[in-house]
């Protein structure tokens, strides 16, 4: 069975939208066609009607990812300034001050909004949100959706003709969506949509874009469309669209799904059915291991380091040192890594603000059904459920340890160690 759709970029109709007319033509002429067969039967795989959709659809909110990068316009809704103060406080990890920011935002009058929790955001992110949230309504209309965004931000900073305009370009339907409508779809996902109580629960779990900070940069920085499926409190199916993903060759852009019980696979983005089977690596010995940490910590806040200095030059190594991957940004990229067999590990030291599930749900399925493990800094399973009234939020609220399974105990121990004599 597949799922074919043919994407079809048509103008909306609204007057008020913000991009040129060259834009408009280009964007008409092109067609993709995203055909999402599975790589593996069927017949066992219970949720492989929701996963063939589930890939079409992220496939499709890629283009957005892909498009409002290409098209500076698209982001101009406020001065940089308001995120970074200047571009001189833009720092890509480079040290050059604007760095590999996308050069089309360097000609923009601005490009993005801050939310309350310091995060940049742009219309994409809302954009991949109403699309997804819209489709999967569409098609599973019964199924709750928990995602990050909410449609009040967009209200507040003047946003929503072109968010519309960007959700209208890339829907499966030609007939143009009112700003109500999208603005709805929006909240469909938002905290307030929906309460659902002590017993398992059935939800799509969405981060539009996780790493938008990557997205923003441009230039390779990686960031992830994430969707998954829980049913009855288990995750049983995810899909993570990278466009920026770098593959075997030099095809750019990558969509990786897993199914409980049928592994974890990958294919390059708009192409059909390259399938290819995603293992974590063979690692065994920890000094031997590629390290990932989120680009907010550093080695030295973390237990690891009272045992091993990092570097990122695997070429350099020597006694006590390991090799710290430079990887760009969010989490799921993380798991990304660790799930396709690039990384050893990914470990996230205990923050002040809460655990998402919107950050890890997705890539914790995948990582699993690649052979990999995935637990909090105790051994511990992550709890999904135990945020009760809207299941945002992960349990326990401490480090988490991301790992090709073979180390994980060693690091278990590395870590409860390194706690014990502080």
């Amino acid at each position: 069975m597949s799922l074919v759709h043919t994407i079809h970029f048509s103008p909306a109709t609204s007057s008020r939208r913000r991009f040129p007319a060259h834009s408009i033509a280009s964007l008409r002429r092109r067609v993709f066609p995203v055909r999402a067969s599975l790589p593996f039967p069927t017949q066992k795989a219970k949720y492989h009607r929701e996963l063939e959709a589930a890939v079409g659809i992220v496939e499709r909110a890629c283009r957005i990812c892909v498009d409002v990068n290409c098209f500076p316009h698209l982001l101009s809704f406020f001065n940089f300034t308001l995120l970074f103060g200047s571009w001189e406080n833009f720092d890509t990890g480079n040290g050059d001050g604007i760095g590999q920011v996308q050069s089309s935002l360097l000609s923009s009058d601005g490009g993005i909004v801050e939310k309350k929790d310091n995060t940049p955001v742009t219309i994409a992110d809302f954009g991949v949100q109403a699309l997804i949230s819209l489709e999967l309504g569409k098609l599973f209309p019964s199924i709750p959706l928990v995602a990050e965004e909410d449609s009040g931000f967009v209200r507040a900073n003047n946003l929503v003709d072109s968010v519309v305009s960007v959700v209208n370009d890339k829907r499966s339907s030609s007939e143009p969506l009112s700003d109500d409508v999208v603005l709805e779809a929006i909240d469909r996902g938002g905290s307030a949509a929906y309460l659902y109580g002590k017993s398992p629960a059935t939800y799509w779990i969405l981060d539009p874009i996780d790493g938008t900070k990557g997205f923003l940069k441009g230039c390779g920085a990686l960031y992830v469309v994430g969707l998954a499926l829980v049913v009855e409190g288990e995750i049983v199916l995810g899909v993570m669209g990278c466009p920026n993903w770098q593959n075997s060759g030099d095809s750019l852009g990558s969509v990786m799904i897993a199914h409980t019980g049928h592994g974890t696979w990958n294919k390059t983005l708009q192409v059909s059915n390259d399938w290819s089977r995603c293992l974590v690596d063979g690692c065994s010995v920890v000094p031997e291991a590629r390290f990932c940490i989120p680009e907010s910590q550093s080695w030295d806040s973390l237990p690891l380091s009272r045992s091993f200095t990092a570097k990122n030059d695997a070429d350099s190594l020597g006694d006590n040192e390991i090799h710290l991957l430079t990887t760009c940004c969010g989490s799921l990229c993380k798991y990304l890594m660790v799930a396709s067999g690039r990384a050893s590990m990914y470990i996230q030291a205990q923050r002040d603000t809460a655990i998402k599930a919107w950050d890890h749900a997705v890539g914790m399925l995948c990582v699993h059904e690649a052979g990999g493990r995935v637990t909090d800094w105790e051994g511990g399973e992550l709890d999904l459920a135990a945020d009760q009234v809207e299941r945002r939020i992960i349990y326990p609220p401490g480090g988490i340890l991301v790992t090709n399974g073979k180390i994980h105990d060693q690091i278990l121990e590395m870590i409860s160690f390194s706690s014990s004599t502080v």
